[in-house]
C-alpha cells in the first residue's frame, strides 16, 4: 500500500477493545503503546488481532501532546 502520509509508524497491536461503534486499538511501537480509535466496521474489514503488525497512519493535525 503506497500512501502520502509522511506520519506512518510500524508496530504490534497489543490490545483490542470494540465497542458497539468505535473499536479502541493498541499498538506498542518501539516500547511506546499509542492508542487510536476507529469505527468498528473498519476494525472488523481490517481484521485487526492482537500480535498483528499494523501501521498507525497521523495526519499531521491529529496529534495532540501532553506534558
Amino acid at each position: 500500500m503506497q500512501l502520502s502520509a509522511r506520519n506512518q509508524l510500524t508496530g504490534k497491536i497489543t490490545d483490542v477493545k470494540t465497542g458497539p461503534i468505535s473499536t479502541e486499538i493498541t499498538m506498542n511501537i518501539n516500547g511506546v503503546d499509542i492508542v487510536s480509535s476507529i469505527t468498528t466496521a473498519s476494525a472488523e474489514s481490517l481484521n485487526l488481532k492482537v500480535d498483528d503488525e499494523a501501521t498507525a497512519i497521523i495526519k499531521a493535525s491529529s496529534i495532540m501532546i501532553a506534558k
